[in-house]
């Protein structure tokens, strides 16, 4: 699959809000993952796709068939717009608005849950640079006990000894230790 840049993800989030206006809607969906790092944090350049959580109509069957639409006007892959990332979500949290136009509004999670499904997940590197790009974004201005307990509601059960472990190594080699 290609990756989409900023400009990719821009472009198809505009043609899925023109598919959903012109059928009277309006899609409401929460970005996580690569999508979220792209176009709230300028944290890279692209991503294999847009990971999403539907949040309101229409049903998931019509946004998969206008993503197709959408997939082969690109030449992308049908999956380019998915809920995989979903495994990793204990609630969906309500973060700032990333895109909106005319039939779409694509919100971010909050950046606590989006750093705890990064260290849920911690699978290679790419996971590890969003991990330190999100840690930045809190800031040294909050302590490691506060920013721990603004992550941990967020973790996937089973997943918080191993997101423990990825925290504090993350927060000691940005900030040293406590």
């Amino acid at each position: 699959m290609a990756l989409l840049s900023r400009q990719d993800i821009i472009a198809a989030l505009t043609r899925l809000g023109q598919l959903a206006a012109a059928e009277g809607c309006t899609v409401r969906l929460a970005l996580m993952g690569g999508a979220a790092l792209v176009l709230g944090y300028d944290a890279r350049h692209s991503t294999q796709d847009v990971d999403a959580l539907l949040l309101s109509p229409p049903e998931a069957y019509i946004i998969r068939a206008w993503s197709a639409r959408i997939a082969q006007e690109n030449g992308w892959s049908e999956d380019w717009l998915n809920d995989g990332a979903k495994a990793y979500l204990t609630t969906v949290s309500e973060g700032p608005v990333l895109f909106e136009a005319p039939g779409i509004i694509a919100r971010q999670i909050a950046a606590e849950q989006l750093l705890a499904m990064k260290l849920c997940a911690w699978r290679d590197d790419v996971d590890i640079a969003d991990a330190t790009r999100l840690l930045e974004a809190f800031g040294k201005s909050v302590s490691r006990t506060a920013a721990w307990k603004r992550i941990e509601p967020f973790l996937v059960s089973g997943r918080e000894l191993k997101a423990q472990y990825a925290f504090d190594d993350l927060w000691e080699s940005l900030y040293g230790v406590d």
